[in-house]
């Protein structure tokens, strides 16, 4: 299991941002390997970013590759360079059902 924290800064408003996370959602349900996904905004620095919960390495790299994926700048008119960082899940709190 893999966990991929996203953070960035978006050209839109807050209530944009918001539409368009609501938006796509939909075809990130659809995202082969893709367990969870959990949306956020940081108050402090304005920044908005996602918590992916992978159930592997080569489900998040094949994700990558997707239109989905690229349109990601785009779709919440990313200002600067988006974060990006990768972690192997090594423990969980809680086991699924």
């Amino acid at each position: 299991m893999m966990i991929q924290l996203t953070k960035y800064r978006s050209g839109l408003t807050d209530e944009e941002v918001q539409r368009t996370m609501k938006e796509r959602a939909p075809r990130f349900r659809e995202v082969a390997g893709l367990l969870q996904k959990y949306y956020f905004k940081d108050e402090k620095t304005g920044e908005y970013g996602a918590v992916y919960v992978w159930e592997s390495a080569a489900a998040m790299l094949a994700f990558r590759q997707t239109d989905l994926a690229q349109s990601m700048n785009a779709a919440y008119k990313i200002v600067g360079d988006k974060r990006v960082e990768i972690f192997d899940v090594t423990m969980v709190l809680r086991d699924e059902e």
